[in-house]
């Protein structure tokens, strides 16, 4: 063993049996449960749990048309309600390295939690008495809790909620405010409108 922690992506939270040959209902917690439907096999567990998630094999996968944001699992060898029961409150998971590949500029919410974000000067200033003036130094403004994301129906662009000494501030996840994103390094490099506290402090 390296003591290492295995890293765990949650796909699905399971609700409850569904019907009365094994199934389960699972709230989605991916955005691309497509995917699901081709998978043989899963883990069951809890992500943040200090049990090893345990191997269960994929019988079958589809979309709950009847009730938006949950699936439908059917796991190998349950075949009745009180072995599906056992499966209420777990996790369905893959390991980490084998969740999808976002495309240049997308970024998973456990990516961005956690992140320390800097704010930048919107203008260098015109002279500097030193080339390692403070002035020009990136500031810490804080750390990313949450992020909230836009619905169906909330437009809008997705606000980064960051932990600061002076209490929670809401900044929108936008190319021109977050100039910089290395999620390897955990760090966010903003540059903060004017007013942007204020509406905040206003909200």
């Amino acid at each position: 063993m390296s003591g290492e922690t295995h890293r765990w992506v949650a796909l699905a939270r399971v609700l409850r049996p569904r019907g009365n040959k094994g199934e389960v209902a699972a709230e989605l917690l991916t955005d691309f449960p497509e995917r699901i439907a081709t998978m043989k096999e899963v883990f069951l567990g809890e992500s943040a749990g200090k049990a090893e998630p345990r191997l269960a094999g994929l019988k079958a996968f589809w979309m709950d048309r009847n009730h938006p944001g949950q699936g439908v699992f059917h796991f190998e060898g349950c075949a009745s309600i009180p072995e599906a029961e056992k499966f209420r409150g777990l996790d369905v998971l893959i390991p980490f390295e084998q969740r999808v590949t976002l495309p240049a500029g997308k970024y998973f919410v456990s990516d961005l939690v956690g992140c320390s974000v800097f704010e930048s000067p919107v203008e260098p200033p015109a002279v500097s008495s030193s080339p390692c003036s403070m002035a020009t130094a990136p500031a810490l403004v804080g750390t990313v809790s949450d992020v909230q994301m836009t619905g169906e129906d909330v437009a809008g662009t997705p606000l980064l909620v960051v932990d600061t000494r002076h209490g929670e501030l809401l900044i929108p996840l936008a190319e021109d405010i977050c100039t910089r994103i290395d999620a390897a390094a955990r760090r966010i490099d903003v540059v903060l409108p004017d007013g942007l506290r204020d509406l905040n402090d206003s909200a």
